[in-house]
């Protein structure tokens, strides 16, 4: 496997774009963002947790029944959640969509991302989908810019690897900054792939996969209303269809963890306000459940997240964090350590404080970038989740979102 350029156009077959439309009141900002397959495309998708949920989710699912996609269209700005004509206003998007490309409305993904419960005026979405349309082509960084709220940085990778000795491509682009938490954190993240999955084999693959890498991230949870992560898979590659479980199947959803494992480290360390990416790697447990658990709970710690930010070494707070998150752990046997590029330092050992520089471990939690690793001693068990410190800037963001 091998990173590449390109995201969500690196795949044969796909184009994109991200213009500004008029929703979002500053021009310098893309609103609007479209992908499209040359060709019909298999898709799956997973979505928000959160029981209230959003028009475009609502529509998408009815458009997906099928297991078939041609284009994703995104308006950034306005969530298109909580609204009387929400629907009304996602079918509207979609139909413009297929009316311009000249496809089936029922082969458009929807979806929007901004603030909840104000009214979307469709109006500036469909009198910007010809310019949209026009200037298709490789321009995932464009598509990726249009899908952004309060991020800071555009989210794309793509990778290739090889199926049945056929060269495949998969790329995807996400948004992702605040309200992030588990289930599905939030977000929004599409990806296409030019391997050639079946619709059932896909949503197999993505299904699972979200267990272990979206499901594991949090900023400060809230789980959104909005998430959804699409795949589409138009089989331009030319391998033979994987329509059941094997070889091929492993060496798909080893690319497709890549794309996603990379892009939950972007989303975590975009965080709202954050200045770092937290990454809690825990082994050593019962099973992977326990791990999973612990993990989530340690990176949801305020006070962790908190210390992280002032580069304290407080590993009391992350043993706090393991007590209560319900897991069944032998405390005494606990160990937690913290690296950064300035190398490692281990601060606690079978449940207890040892002796370690604080000098040595400030410089260590000073690093944009910091793991906390915890090791249980009570199996094989093992997971990563992923976040970020907290912040000031976090809750100037949120004290004024809407303006």
């Amino acid at each position: 496997m091998e990173q590449i350029l390109g995201g969500v156009c690196a795949a044969k077959g796909f184009t994109a774009n991200g213009i500004h439309c008029g929703i979002r009141k500053n021009k310098d900002k893309r609103d609007l963002s479209l992908i499209v397959s040359q060709v019909p495309a298999a898709a799956a998708a997973v979505y928000t947790a959160n029981l209230v949920k959003s028009a475009p989710i609502t529509v998408t699912k009815k458009n997906l029944q099928n297991g078939v996609a041609r284009a994703v269209i995104c308006n950034s700005g306005n969530a298109n959640t909580c609204n009387a004509d929400g629907e009304e206003v996602a079918e509207i998007m979609c139909k413009a969509t297929a009316d311009t490309l000249g496809i089936d409305a029922s082969d458009v993904i929807v979806a929007s991302t901004g603030v909840i419960g104000q009214r979307l005026d469709p109006t500036p979405i469909v009198n910007g989908l010809p310019e949209l349309a026009k200037g298709l082509g490789d321009h995932s960084d464009l598509a990726a810019e249009g899908i952004m709220t309060t991020d800071t940085t555009k989210k794309e990778i793509a990778f290739s690897f090889s199926v049945g000795g056929k060269e495949c491509r998969i790329g995807g682009i996400a948004k992702g900054s605040g309200m992030i938490h588990p289930n599905l954190a939030t977000m929004l993240v599409f990806i296409t792939t030019d391997c050639a999955v079946s619709s059932s084999m896909l949503q197999k693959a993505l299904s699972a996969d979200v267990e272990d890498t979206f499901n594991m991230v949090s900023v400060d949870g809230d789980t959104s209303t909005n998430d959804t992560v699409a795949v589409l898979a138009n089989g331009m590659a030319g391998n033979a269809l994987i329509d059941k479980e094997g070889e091929d199947f492993d060496a798909f959803r080893a690319a497709l963890k890549a794309v996603t494992v990379y892009l939950c480290r972007c989303i975590a360390g975009d965080g709202e306000g954050a200045t770092k990416l937290l990454e809690c790697a825990v082994c050593g447990a019962k099973d992977d459940k326990i791990a999973k658990i612990i993990a989530k709970s340690v990176i949801c710690s305020s006070l962790t997240k908190a210390a992280m930010f002032g580069a304290d070494a407080n590993w009391g707070r992350i043993l706090c964090a393991i007590g209560y998150s319900g897991a069944c752990v032998d405390v005494t046997k606990v160990a937690v350590s913290f690296r950064s590029a300035k190398g490692t330092i281990a601060v606690c050992e079978k449940g207890a404080g040892i002796d370690f520089s604080e000098e040595i471990a400030k410089e260590i939690l000073l690093e944009s970038e910091i793991e906390i690793l915890i090791t249980l001693g009570d199996g094989e068990g093992k997971a990563t989740a992923w976040g970020c410190d907290l912040t000031y800037e976090y809750v100037h963001i949120n004290g004024d979102y809407r303006s």
